[in-house]
């Protein structure tokens, strides 16, 4: 398939046969109930929802994702292998539970096969860098898929926006533009369940193929000069700032960082009482700004592209704090009244 910078209509297409097709599986799976067998989330002191939910978001996105990318983006199909086999070893741990050494080891290898596949003309130390910052995003979607609607909208208006710069590009990417109108649009169909009140969210088996996708399809563009190397990390802000922050913050305390926990910036806004649907709502604000503004910067001269990223950054530090004090006066509020 060829894009063009006149085939809006055909990455809109590709987007809305992905949503169709996504959301159609979901759906079956749910009044079939094989959504309950397939995985189940049991709530814990991480969940923000009190009922077991499936787990089945990937068993809609994956497979959807996958099939665009191999039938239409030929030159991508190692991405679209290691997504599967992110997808079936998640899968599995979904399930059955798998060692963390275990679940690092695909990560790695999935990493790893990228890299050397598709070898990016850059220092061996910067890759080893951006290396390690994909395996940080395969993780990201896992550790965000906690409050309703959130995980499915910010993949919506993420991989959105590489398909945009994809098609905007001085030499627009083609297949970069088709995978990323299909991972939107598979995640647009996940987000019609996954809306408040969640009927299912993503699971292991949607979340780390998700970050894998964010990272490699970054990756891919800034390889083939479609975006600047900054251009992902801005993108997906929200979840990096909030992920990053919130481990650091319990790493500080001396806590186990790995154990589960409700500590993270959006889940501390929906306990505070702004509730799912608005703290989705506010997410929607918040990535569909810094999107703009990564846009907007991406055909600025470098200097005012890096004084853009890190201001924006600067601004999510600034909301942070915001929720920070909120989240204090409301714990103050809870101690006087109990």
């Amino acid at each position: 398939m060829s894009l063009s910078l006149a085939s809006w209509p055909a990455a809109a297409g590709v987007m809305v046969i992905a949503a169709l097709a996504s959301t159609a599986i979901l759906r079956v799976l749910l009044r079939t109930g094989l959504a309950w067998r397939l995985a189940t989330d049991i709530p814990n002191a991480r969940s923000l929802h009190l009922r077991p939910t499936p787990r089945v978001g990937g068993w809609g996105i994956v497979p959807v994702c996958v099939a665009a990318m191999l039938w239409l983006a030929p030159s991508m199909w190692l991405i679209a292998a290691a997504a599967a086999g992110l997808a079936a070893l998640s899968q599995i741990d979904d399930r059955r539970g798998l060692p963390a050494r275990v679940r690092f080891a695909g990560h790695l290898i999935a990493v790893a096969a990228l890299l050397t596949v598709y070898p990016a003309a850059a220092p061996w130390w910067l890759l080893v860098g951006i290396g390690f910052l994909m395996l940080w995003l395969i993780n990201l979607y896992n550790f965000m898929d906690g409050a309703d609607g959130l995980a499915g909208g910010m993949a919506l208006f993420g991989f959105g926006a590489y398909a945009v710069a994809a098609l905007t590009a001085g030499q627009p990417s083609a297949d970069l533009a088709v995978a990323a109108a299909a991972v939107a649009g598979a995640a647009f169909g996940f987000l019609l369940p996954n809306f408040h009140p969640a009927r299912l969210f993503l699971g292991d088996a949607g979340s780390i193929p998700l970050g894998f996708f964010a990272g490699a399809l970054g990756y891919w563009g800034w390889g083939t000069g479609v975006w600047p190397i900054w251009f992902p990390a801005l993108v997906f802000a929200p979840f990096i700032a909030d992920a990053s922050v919130t481990l650091l913050k319990r790493l500080l305390r001396g806590e186990k960082f790995w154990q589960a926990h409700r500590e993270h910036y959006y889940q501390r806004m929906v306990r505070a009482g702004v509730g799912h649907r608005r703290t989705a709502l506010y997410w929607y604000l918040i990535i569909l700004a810094g999107i703009i503004v990564a846009v907007w910067a991406k055909g600025r001269p470098e200097l005012q592209q890096w004084l853009s990223f890190f201001a924006w950054y600067g601004v999510l530090a600034c909301i942070g704090l915001v929720i920070d004090m909120r989240w204090r006066r409301f714990q103050s509020a809870a101690e006087n009244n109990s």
